[in-house]
Parts: structure tokens; C-alpha cells; sequence
């Protein structure tokens, strides 16, 4: 699965929304760099449906304006005023040309959801590969109100134990997108090494 960042060129805070085109072209995430449904217009016609990993301001701050550019239908855990389809913890959803597995991966987000495919997984805010505060495994943050460390711990190990090895590619909401190395790591490696940090409280910000 390829999946390119829309959002890549942003020069505001912005979560990396992804466009995955095939049978169901997708948008994971619209973020909140304005303008992104002009970018998506270089790439699609035709765009069926904008899959939300979760609602924070980065993730949907443009969220209106690629629905009405397009007419897509929405596909979100949280309630929102313009939600088409409610997603839960073991529902299935197209992604492109494959069919991703909704895995609720709480701690970051209340509403948080991770969408783990054939070949890839979109981890939204949950898991990242490099995000400044660790280079190759890190987790979203839980210090603010609302969050929760432990919740998130098991949100890790659960998305570990729904991971097939078959995944290849990691698109997380921050930082780069992780492809595997037939030489160094897999996707469980970098998953595993983030709950293994997350797991120690490693702090990703000193007033954390």
C-alpha cells in the first residue's frame, strides 16, 4: 500500500493526513493545514471517504473543507456532527485496495483508533516512528488532561497482539512514515520498542 502525506508541505502545526488511492480512494486524517483539499485534488477526482484515527484540532482542523470539496463520507469512533459511519473495535473498513482491521487504542485520545491493514498500519497519535523525542519508536503523548499513560500501555499491547507480520509500512499521524528493513527492524519492532518506553514512563516532555 502507498499512502502519500498531503499535509507534508505545511508550514503550520499539522498532523500527517494520508491519501491511499485504489478501489476506495481514502484520507486518513484531513489535518489542519489549510488548503490540503487542493493537494488532495492533485492526486484524486474522486475521494469516497476521510477515516479519522482521532479528533484533536492537528487531525480535523480541515476536516470540513475536504468533505465539502469532495462529498466524502465520514468514518469516525467519536460522535461528530457530520460522522456518516461510527467505527468500533473490530469493525473492518476499505482503505485504497485493501481492508483494514479497526484496532481502539486509547490513551492519547478517548476516541483513538488505529487502523491495521495487510500491509500497512496507521497508527494515528499512538505510536509514531520518530517524533523528536525518540527516533525509532515513540508514543503519543499523555500528559495533558484527559490522557492516560496506562490506558495507552494497553493500547500498544493490543495493537501488538492484531498486528500481523505481513504489515511492511507504519503512517502515523507525526514524524516520518517507517518502512521495514529486510536488515533491521519490522513494524513490531518499533511498536514493541515504544511500549517498552512507554511502559518504563520514559517522559516525552520534562513536565510530563
Amino acid at each position: 500500500m502507498d499512502a502519500v502525506n498531503v499535509t507534508a508541505d505545511a508550514e503550520e502545526f499539522t498532523c500527517n493526513a494520508y491519501f491511499v488511492d485504489g478501489a476506495v480512494p481514502t484520507l486518513v486524517d484531513a489535518g489542519s493545514m489549510p488548503g490540503v483539499a487542493d493537494v488532495i485534488a492533485e492526486h484524486t477526482d474522486e475521494l469516497d471517504r476521510v477515516v479519522l484515527t482521532h479528533q484533536h484540532h492537528d487531525h480535523v482542523g480541515e476536516l470540513d473543507a475536504v468533505l465539502d470539496a469532495f462529498d466524502a463520507d465520514l468514518y469516525a469512533h467519536g460522535d461528530h456532527p457530520r460522522r456518516d459511519h461510527a467505527l468500533a473495535d473490530g469493525d473492518e473498513v476499505a482503505v485504497g485496495d485493501e481492508t483494514a482491521d479497526v484496532v481502539y487504542t486509547p490513551g492519547h485520545a478517548a476516541d483513538h483508533l488505529s487502523l491495521v491493514a495487510e500491509t500497512a498500519l496507521f497508527s494515528g497519535d499512538v505510536v509514531v516512528y520518530n517524533d523528536g523525542a525518540f527516533d525509532d519508536g515513540s508514543f503519543g503523548r499523555t500528559d495533558m488532561s484527559g490522557q492516560s499513560r496506562e490506558r495507552l500501555v494497553e493500547s500498544l499491547g493490543e495493537l501488538l497482539d492484531r498486528l500481523p507480520d505481513s504489515v511492511e509500512s507504519m503512517y502515523a499521524g507525526h514524524g516520518d512514515p517507517f518502512h521495514a528493513d529486510p536488515e533491521g527492524d519490522s513494524v513490531r519492532d518499533v511498536v514493541e520498542r515504544a511500549l517498552s518506553r512507554a511502559e518504563r514512563r520514559e517522559p516525552k516532555y520534562p513536565e510530563e
